[in-house]
This record gives C-alpha cells, sequence and structure tokens, in this order.
C-alpha cells in the first residue's frame, strides 16, 4: 500500500510509528527522534498481512531528488525476500509519481551490496549517524526490477 500521511488512518499511523521505533530505537540501540518533521508530508509504503506491518519505507521529495527511507522488515517477517520486494515497490511508487529524477538514500553500510543491485552507486564516503555506519548512495533514475 502507498499513502500519504492524511490518508493512513490512526490505526495504521500507529502500527508503521511502533514497528520504526521498535526497529530503529529499540532494536538498533539508537536513541533519536525517530518521528520528525518530513513524516508530515511524506508517502508511507508499506506491506501488511492479517493486519501485521511486514516491511515499511517512506519516499519524500527535496530539492536535490527523491529520498526513501526509514526502510525496515518487520522481525517476525524476515528472511522471506520483503526487504526486497518493500524496495521494488517503492522504486516503482517514485517512477510512478517522480520521473527521471534522481533517488537518493542514505543506507546503512552493510546494505550497500543490496542497494547496488537495485542499480544504486555509493556516491559518498562511509560516515556515521547515530553511531550507525551509513553510505550515500544515488540512483540517477528510478527503474522497475
Amino acid at each position: 500500500m502507498i499513502k500519504t500521511t492524511d490518508q493512513l488512518s490512526s490505526q495504521e499511523l500507529l502500527t508503521i510509528l511502533q514497528a520504526r521505533t521498535a526497529v530503529f530505537v529499540v532494536e538498533q540501540n539508537c536513541p533519536y527522534q525517530e518521528v520528525d518533521e518530513i513524516d508530515r508530508e511524506a508517502l508511507h509504503v508499506y506491506l501488511m498481512e492479517n493486519d501485521m506491518l511486514q516491511a515499511y519505507a517512506r519516499i519524500y521529495e527535496t530539492g536535490d531528488g527523491i529520498h526513501f527511507g526509514r526502510v525496515l522488515v518487520a522481525k517476525a517477517f524476515r528472511g522471506q525476500q520483503l526487504g526486497r520486494k518493500l524496495v521494488t515497490e517503492t522504486l516503482e511508487a517514485i517512477e510512478e509519481r517522480f520521473p527521471k529524477r534522481p533517488v537518493i538514500i542514505s543506507a546503512q553500510a552493510h546494505l550497500t551490496d543490496f542497494y547496488q543491485s537495485f542499480g544504486f552507486a555509493a556516491c559518498s564516503e562511509i560516515y556515521l549517524e547515530d553511531d550507525i555506519s551509513h553510505i550515500d548512495m544515488r540512483l540517477e533514475k528510478a527503474t522497475n526490477h
């Protein structure tokens, strides 16, 4: 599913924010402002099964391109290739809504190969963000995979 923040029901929004906090704050032991101003205007891409969130990402636009982030697969659903399915759906949504715009991500460094399989290329050195190694990656034109 793909919805704007305003299209999400209050229950959907709470489910998404609960999953993001569980992964990015609790699981990764990383206290930071997980919910931010970007969420107000973001597109939310998510996979659900039996009212359970399986995977999630958000898409947002800036002057330099289209970004997606907060990519997660809920712990109970890992190992089922849902990350690949989620990124594929996210890139399709970007291509449909923002054709020919560059796609820029801040990827956790250990996922470089995963994102390279979609055509992303590193465009920065590895840096620490909230004590986790990240690397900026860029896709000049979103393509379907």
